[in-house]
Parts: structure tokens; sequence; C-alpha cells
């Protein structure tokens, strides 16, 4: 049968035509009135967030939706925290007048700012009419405001026994009689009037109402929050109630389930498919592609070194990379911690002046974390050119240079990027929160943060970094201190305070932005205490110590040969090599260079060198990891069919002086391999001498080549003879030597006489000859 839908006043076949024709194919008549038979009612007083996620799912399913109030003082009350709603049935009493006599009209109404619809107006109308009712309301599982009244509540052998306000649906003219009797003021109870209503038996049955005991058309969340699960359909997503096995059509977050609905919201109505991904990703999104540099929103960036933090000098490299126009930028700085004062100290002084202005408040101010953080919403909400204030702290490793300009175009009140520990679940987001307000695991966080599912998700706590609108900050959150709320931390309280004004908490992971660093286990004992974080955060550690080219030596690109089964290629970054030469200098307890040295078995020393052993400055664990990760597979790529597991039972850093040791006697190992790696420049802090270089026996080759950082690796199958020829020309050379179950090859050089030192870094697998490891020193 085809026909086309009218207005709800006539139909485009006659009815009473329609009527026989589809009694004649056993066709019930309501399931085929047309959608536009219903009309939806809401009262919003003010346009929310969650207002405009109703209005979207309402105008996805094609929903006639007439707001009443828009625009009013709301005078109803706090539903969560009283018994209110009468304005609510007010306006809908003056907006039902018009209606009273159209007897064929079907009206929803509906709460809006914590509701979403889940399917079709043809869907709500089907299972209205299959009640057989004139007015169904929703059910609930508890009974609200007065629990007197529950002995008065007819009993149910299946499904929810209470009324619920929030949501009810039916013919216009029985909708009309219903709140016509309203009299009461706009602070009280409309809960509490439909329950009266409903419970009056003669009333009840005039109006012929009943509940939606089994949740086919009205879902409320309170109470049933273990009954609703996510259904996925192929390119839809349903909620289901797994108690009564129903598809509702109406979700309500009421009371105090609005988080749920807000995840639910992530999905529902179509807004993330495991076929679509994300569709509502571009939505309000506004392109900064065609502005100006001088026009692009002025951002206050708050950076909050709250502790002692591990390669904070790459933060602030990272800072000046992001692609956004430093004048357009204003910087808060809140430093902590006293440690850190120098690094702050260069970054503000060799960077500030680029940005539109900086401000510090350091650790002799005394300003607490909470107290900071708030200043720095203070300082954009006093300032009306702030458009945008992003939070970042020092932990955050953002490796996205446009994370700034994709968080303000996605045009949210508050966003922020996705980063967590690498190769961990801990993130800046929480998907769901234990009933005492903590951190819960929620169905999809685990592929959120594994960006299995991509998209922009509603959550309820975020940190770390995020995005807020300055105009938010100069209209709804004009209260100063956001960041106390009782005993929970800073950043809970402030999403807690938040969340309590109806404010959305948006996470994108749409891009990779980068990751969070862990702080645990970060030391401040020594000079350079990020030499010791390659276990804790080995990303960064390798980012800043393990050179550029290093993995494509590794793939057998960029390594030299200068003499047969000897190799060069590249492994430390130039700070790499000047943080470890002055990690030793400042320890600085050399040993005295003679053949008796209490720090090793037996006491003595064949072949005595100045030096620091490594476990002097407790680095053998992080030196051992080294060479693991790096020195390992390098080996086992240059050298085929050889493997090692890298362990050793001495490494050592030792210094060569004009004045002090210029030479190292010839002496016998038989070491497998070999590394000597440069820490210094050559040609500027040492120079080769004539005739230089390590001599052994048959084997000779050159050190010249070898810039900061390098590495020459040479197999000792053989025994070998290493020896350091004196210097003749008296000037310094830089090298460091540790040593791993390896004999050293000698190294012949110029020494520079305006530089005071020379180290060598050496490594090799041997067996002494005259098994005393200690005897190649």
């Amino acid at each position: 049968i085809a026909f086309t839908a009218g207005t709800r006043a006539s139909w485009a076949i006659p009815g009473p035509v329609l009527e026989k024709a589809l009694t004649a194919f056993s066709f019930p008549l309501c399931f085929l009135l047309p959608a536009d038979n219903l009309l939806v009612f809401t009262v919003a007083t003010k346009e929310t967030e969650g207002f405009r996620r109703f209005q979207r799912s309402a105008q996805f399913f094609n929903y006639t939706l007439k707001v009443l109030g828009s625009g009013q003082e709301w005078h109803g009350g706090d539903d969560e925290k009283s018994a209110g709603g009468g304005q609510k049935i007010r306006l809908l009493k003056s907006a039902l007048e018009e209606y009273a006599d159209e007897e064929d009209l079907v009206i929803l109404f509906t709460d809006s700012y914590d509701v979403i619809f889940a399917s079709r107006p043809a869907e709500l109308l089907k299972k209205f009419r299959q009640a057989k009712a004139k007015i169904v309301f929703s059910s609930e599982t508890f009974i609200y405001p007065d629990r007197r009244l529950e002995a008065k509540y007819p009993q149910v052998q299946e499904g929810k026994r209470f009324l619920g306000s929030g949501g009810f649906v039916g013919y216009a003219p029985y909708l009309h009689k219903l709140v016509a009797g309203w009299q009461g003021l706009d602070s009280d109870s409309d809960q509490l009037f439909y329950t009266q209503v409903f419970l009056d038996p003669e009333q009840r049955e005039s109006l012929n109402i009943t509940l939606d005991h089994r949740c086919r058309i009205f879902q409320n969340l309170n109470g049933a929050l273990d009954e609703v699960v996510l259904k996925f359909e192929t390119r839809r997503v349903r909620a289901r109630n797994l108690a009564f096995d129903t598809l509702p059509v109406v979700i309500h977050g009421n009371g105090p389930t609005k988080l749920q609905l807000n995840y639910l919201g992530n999905y529902i109505p179509q807004s993330w498919t495991f076929e679509t991904g994300c569709t509502v990703c571009e939505e309000g999104r506004k392109s900064l592609a065609d502005l100006k540099e001088d026009l692009l929103p002025v951002v206050l960036i708050g950076i909050f070194i709250e502790q002692p933090t591990p390669f904070l000098t790459q933060f602030f490299q990272r800072l000046q990379k992001l692609r956004y126009p430093k004048k357009r930028i204003q910087l808060l700085i809140h430093n902590h911690e006293a440690h850190h004062l120098a690094q702050v100290g260069a970054f503000v002084s060799g960077r500030g002046q680029d940005y539109r202005s900086v401000k510090v408040i350091g650790p002799e101010n005394q300003v607490e974390n909470a107290d900071a953080r708030n200043v720095g919403l203070d300082l954009c909400r006093q300032d009306p050119v702030c458009e945008y204030y992003f939070s970042l702290d020092a932990d955050v490793v953002l490796k996205n240079q446009d994370t700034l300009r994709v968080l303000v175009e996605q045009n949210k009140l508050v966003i922020a990027p996705l980063v967590s520990r690498l190769g961990k679940l801990w993130s800046n987001f929480w998907a769901a929160l234990s009933p005492d307000g903590y951190y819960a695991r929620s169905e999809d966080y685990v592929d959120i943060v594994q960006g299995r599912r991509v998209g922009l998700w509603n959550v309820p706590y975020i940190s770390s970094a995020y995005l807020i609108k300055g105009s938010l900050l100069r209209s709804q959150l004009t209260q100063h201190d956001l960041f106390h709320s009782g005993k929970l931390d800073a950043d809970m309280a402030f999403c807690h305070n938040l969340r309590e004004q109806d404010i959305f908490l948006f996470v994108t992971n749409q891009q990779h932005f980068g990751h969070i660093l862990s702080l645990e286990n970060y030391q401040t004992s020594h000079l350079h205490n990020d030499l010791w974080q390659i276990f804790s955060n080995p990303e960064d550690w390798k980012e800043k110590y393990i050179h550029e080219n290093y993995f494509t030596a590794l793939k057998g690109k960029l390594v030299e040969t200068p003499c047969p089964d000897v190799y060069w290629f590249p492994i430390f970054t130039e700070e790499a090599c000047d943080e470890l030469v002055e990690e030793m200098e400042n320890f600085g307890q050399w040993s005295k260079g003679g053949n008796q040295d209490h720090r090793i078995q037996g006491g003595y020393e064949n072949v005595p060198t100045i030096d620091i052993h490594m476990n002097q400055i407790n680095f053998e664990r992080e030196w051992y990891k080294f060479l693991l990760d790096y020195i390992a597979p390098i080996t086992e790529k240059l050298y085929p069919g050889y493997y090692t597991k890298a362990q050793f039972e001495l490494a050592f850093v030792v210094r060569y002086k004009p004045d002090e040791q210029p030479s190292l006697m010839p002496h016998h190992d038989a070491s497998t391999f070999t590394i000597n790696i440069a820490l210094n420049r050559v040609g500027v802090d040492y120079e080769v001498s004539a005739g230089g270089g390590p001599s052994c026996q048959s084997r000779w080759w050159a050190s010249e080549r070898l810039g900061t950082g390098g590495e020459a690796a040479s197999p000792k199958l053989m025994r070998s003879c290493p020896r350091r020829r004196p210097s003749p020309k008296g000037r310094a050379e830089k090298w460091l030597f540790f040593l791993r179950r390896i004999g050293r090859p000698g190294f012949d050089s110029t020494v520079r006489d305006d530089d005071k030192r020379m180290y060598v870094l050496s490594y090799h697998n041997h067996s002494h000859h005259n098994h005393n490891f200690y005897a190649t020193r």
C-alpha cells in the first residue's frame, strides 16, 4: 500500500478508506500513522550543552520539537537536591491550550538537559498505541518525592512500579485535562502532582493513565545502571534494557545518573559506530586556516611544575615548537620546585621575549598547586583579549606541534587532548567515576586509550592538559575558586565544579598528541638526573640521549668500515656526551692511577688508570640497560651469528691528562668486541697525533673520524694488546671509557694545553689472559 502522509489534520488517502484497506491486510492502523502526528514539548530556559545534545538527537530522528520557557528565568528548583519542577507544568499547561481539541495529535513531554532520543517517532508512536492507554508515564525503581505514598501504588507483576515525571506521552486533549487542575507554585514538585493524579483511582481511570513498566518507551537511568547497556547494530547504536529485553526510545539520565547518560550519548544516536567511526567530530568545528596570524585567538598557557620533573628543558623546547604565533600566546609559569629554577630561568631569559607576555610564580612565592591554577583562570577571566586558557602540566610530552590549533578548531567549551603513559593505560581522563567520585573503569576506556575507538568523548574527568574558552570563564565560571572542593585533589575538584554546572568535559583522540612522563622514580641527587631515566621514561631518554641516526645505522646504513671488521656508527647525542663527562667531573672522586685499588677484587690493578667506577655514582643498572637496548642489537647486526647478553663485571670512566696520565702501557686481553665512544669534538677538543691511533698487533685503525657521540666497534676474537701512546704535543683530548667485560684499545692523540682532560668511552667483551679482569686498565 503506497500513500503520502499529509498534515496532522489531513491525509492523502481518506482515513476510512485507508483503515478499511489496512484491515483487509491485517495491519493495525497505529503502525502506519505519520510521524508528524507527534509533537514534542520540552522546557529549556537556557541553552546548555545538554540541551544541544538533546536537540541534535531530536533533529537526527526528525522529531517536531517545541521548546518552552526559552530565555526565561528558572524558578523550578533543583531536582537533584530538592523537589521542584512546577514551572514545567505551568509552561506546559499554557502551551496545550491551542491543542486541546486535536484528538489525533500525540504529544510527548520530556526533560531536555539530560535526555536523548534513541529511535524514530514511528517506533515511539507504535509502542505508545500498543500500551492501549491515553497517557503513558515513564516508570522508576525509586519512589519520589514522598515515600509515604508507596502503599497507594498499584502492584505490578513485572516491571518498575513508580511514576517518573521526566517523560510522558499522550493524546493532546487528555494531557490538557491532566494539567488543567494545576494551581501550584513554580517551585512545587511536578513529580508529586502527577503522582497524586495517578494514585487517584478515579482520575487514573478517566484519563486512562498507565506506566511504561518495562521501559519500552522511556528509560530512566536512576536505579537502573546495571540494567542498561549499549547494543551495537550495523551503523547504529541502541540502549538495551537487559532486565526486560527492551530497546527504549527516550533515555533519561535522571537524578545522579548524568554521567552514565554522557557515556551513552557518546554513541547514541549514531554518534559513534564501528562502521562509521565518529559522526559528530566535525559538528561546530571552526577552521583557523583562513585567519591571518594576528587574528588568531589569544591563548594563555598555564604551565605547572608541581614536583621534580625529568626532561624539563625538552618540555620548553617543545613549547617553542608549537605551530601557533608566539605573539598570540601569553605564558603563566608556576614553578613549585627550587630544583628547576635554573631551567625555568634559562627559558624565560632566552625565549620569554618571543611571547606576548610571561608571568612566573616561583617557589619563593609559596603559592600552592590549587591556588596557582586559580590564578591562571583568573588571568584569562579578567583579560577580555584572552579567548582561550590552556592548562599544561610539565609532565606532559606534547609531540603534536598543532595541538593548540586542533583544540581551538574543535570549538568546545572545555576539551583535552588525550595523552597517556607509554605502554600503559594511565591517561589524563577517566571515562567513569566510582560512587565516591574516583576512578572507575568504563567499558570503552581501554579502546579509547589504545586508539581502537577514535573520536570526541564526553567524560567526567580530565587533567594534565586541557583548553577552556575564555568566554566560559567570564560567564558561567565566574567564581574565583574552582580547584577546591572538600578533600578532593585540585584537578578532581575542578572537574567536579564544572560537572555541577552541567559543563561537558571532552577529550579527543582523533590525533596523536603525545604522552605523560612517569615521575615516581625521578631522582634529584645528581647533576644530570635525566641520565637515570632510562627505566622510567625510556622513550624520552632515547630522544634526549640517542643519536637521531642510530636507527638508520641499525638497518645497516650510515655505518663506515675504515678497515676490516671495524665499524663507525652514531650512538650518542652531544647532550649525552657532555652530561656524562660533567657527571663524572661533578662526582670528582677519581682514582689515583696506581696498582693498589681497594675498589676491585684482590685490591691490585695490573694496568692502572685514573677512573671512576659506574657503581660509585649508582649508574650500573642504567648502563647495563643502555648496552642491552642499543649496543647489543647493533653488535648482532654488524657481526651476524653473534649474540650477547651484554653482561659486565665492571664499568668505569677513565680520564687522561697531559700532566696526569698521558699514556697507557700495552697489555693483552681476549675481547669479543670493543666499543669506543668519542664524547667531544675532534679538531676542537682534541687532535690525533701523527701516527696516532690504537695499535694492536696487525690491527690498526685511526680515530680522527670519530665525532662527538660516534662509536667504533671492532671484534677482538684474538688476543689484543691495547695501549695508549704518549701525547707529544701536550694538548688535551676528551674521551670516556666505560668498561664492560672488555679490553680497551689505546688511543694516540694530541692533547690541548687550553683543555684539561681527555676521556674515552670503551666497551668490550673479553676474558683476560691472566684471569684478572682489571688487568686491562
